[in-house]
């Protein structure tokens, strides 16, 4: 079985590629969440199947939450040991611990806000069905 080789992409593909704009990519870049990315003569950039994925997993972790300041301590960690992904698990683990944290928080107090409209209506309706002005 042949492992399909990703060749590599320029900046405005991988935009297209990904739904995002060109801007997002270098601004990553710029605050340090992707790694140097070669350069063809020496101005056009080109991302090869390590950087897509960076970005898709960057991608995936603001779609879950997770701040550009958290990404940043993670790339910072992946950087720092050689891109092993396992020196990064253990932080994942504790950041994705807290967004389920707060997700639960915020589950919660929806929650109690839906009781609270839902018995408010409850008790308009009973006024109106007793005759009484709201």
């Amino acid at each position: 079985m042949t492992r399909k080789t990703i060749k590599p992409v320029q900046i405005g593909e991988l935009a297209k590629q990904l739904g995002i704009t060109t801007r997002t990519i270098r601004y990553y870049e710029e605050i340090g969440l992707m790694g140097k990315s070669d350069r063809l003569g020496g101005s056009t950039r080109m991302y090869d199947k390590d950087d897509i994925l960076r970005l898709k997993f960057i991608l995936k972790m603001k779609a879950m939450g997770v701040s550009l300041k958290e990404i940043q301590e993670l790339s910072e960690i992946f950087d720092i040991n050689d891109q092993d992904f396992s020196t990064i698990t253990p932080k994942l683990i504790e950041i994705l611990d807290q967004h389920i944290a707060r997700v639960d928080e915020k589950m919660a107090k929806l929650s109690s806000l839906r009781n609270d409209i839902v018995n408010y209506r409850v008790r308009i309706m009973d006024l109106l069905k007793n005759g009484h002005a709201i």
